[in-house]
């Protein structure tokens, strides 16, 4: 990460941010770096889906809500377990209005982080990753299933265009300009 996170500051946040998106947008490498910039914990969502659902995934079959409900509230139950007074970052595809309502339900002032991007892009990244469950042929699913961030939810869409690292600083500076979220600190002095 470049140093030029280092102009936020979040440290003490109880602020729950929640990567989110279709498939292959980069919600883990994002989170993490994310949570790495920001000094809070990580936790992947995909780690809470029980096994049926991973194999049915895995299968090419997309989970529907009643496979989802669950999982949601596995993650909020891992939010609401996070000690007092402490942020956290979590990676959760949260597609549905319903089901970010949900994980808002554990965390209320939760602030999402949409990842979005040209659908060839995201075709291509999905191609490329190795080790997931989740293959290609589900994002057609999953793009049907997105409903996009409304005006009442806290929360900002950012580009998954250029590296990671890009991603992460246009996420932090999106985060930073919502107020209360994470008020900035003197740039820093670095040529």
């Amino acid at each position: 990460m470049s140093t030029k996170t280092a102009r936020y500051d979040v440290s003490g946040t109880q602020r729950v941010m929640v990567v989110m998106g279709v498939a292959g947008t980069g919600k883990t490498t994002v989170g993490r770096l994310l949570a790495d910039a920001l000094g809070l914990p990580y936790v992947e969502g995909d780690a809470f889906h029980p096994a049926a659902n991973v194999a049915k995934m895995s299968a090419g079959i997309p989970l529907d809500d009643a496979d989802r409900w669950p999982w949601l509230d596995a993650i909020g139950e891992w939010i609401r377990a996070r000690p007092a007074g402490r942020g956290a970052v979590v990676a959760s595809s949260a597609l549905k209005r319903a089901y970010r309502d949900r994980l808002r339900s554990a965390a209320p002032d939760a602030v999402f982080v949409h990842l979005t991007g040209e659908r060839p892009l995201i075709e291509r990244r999905m191609a490329a990753r190795t080790g997931h469950f989740m293959p290609a042929a589900l994002l057609d699913s999953q793009f049907a299933t997105l409903e996009p961030l409304q005006q009442d939810e806290l929360g900002v869409v950012v580009d998954v265009s250029g590296s990671p690292e890009e991603i992460t600083e246009r996420a932090l500076a999106a985060l930073c300009a919502l107020p209360g979220v994470c008020p900035p600190t003197a740039p820093s002095r670095e040529s």
